[in-house]
């Protein structure tokens, strides 16, 4: 695995380089495919700050952390990470044994995914095309509150987004 580590507004330090790094190594144990993992360090005024970028298996993973010391930030967003890595790997090892076809199904009162966010919601809007369901799974390791995807199924852009409800929704382009 590649590891960078930049600092904005910091100098990097070797000893600060080889936290980082000794942090991000571990992630090898969880993920087998990881390309490289970004690492973003900033101090603003009494803030600092630690961004994590991780490619792996063609999705990507971010998270950040923010505390008033940059080795406890660290610390912060790679508990955050963890948290993100092992809820994808939890999706994939259910999808693969069959037990939830996917985290976007509506599902039956009383069954095992019920607290599992789904879409509810379809808007029809002119756009573009990637599965709804591994866009959903991107967007969440993003943390992100919306993605924009070229749907496999149609070949037209889609864009999934997360709702105050805490469920999906899912935009689709007219025909």
């Amino acid at each position: 695995m590649n590891i960078i580590v930049t600092g904005r507004n910091l100098e990097i330090t070797p000893a600060l380089r080889d936290y980082a790094e000794k942090k991000m190594a571990k992630f090898e144990r969880y993920l087998s495919n990881i390309t490289e993992a970004i690492v973003t360090l900033s101090i603003q005024k009494y803030q600092h700050k630690a961004e994590v970028l991780i490619k792996a298996n063609g999705y990507m993973i971010q998270a950040e952390g923010v505390t008033g010391e940059i080795y406890s930030s660290i610390d912060e967003v790679v508990e955050k990470l963890e948290k993100q890595i092992k809820k994808y790997k939890e999706k994939i090892n259910s999808h693969r044994k069959g037990e939830n076809k996917s985290p976007l199904t509506a599902s039956s009162p009383g069954s095992v995914s019920e607290k599992e966010p789904r879409i509810i919601k379809v808007k029809r809007f002119d756009i573009k095309p990637m599965s709804p369901e591994e866009a959903a799974m991107q967007m969440e390791l993003l943390d992100k509150d919306f993605f924009v995807f070229e749907n496999e199924r149609t070949g037209q852009f889609n864009v999934i987004y997360k709702r105050n409800d805490g469920n999906y929704g899912l935009i689709e382009p007219l025909k």
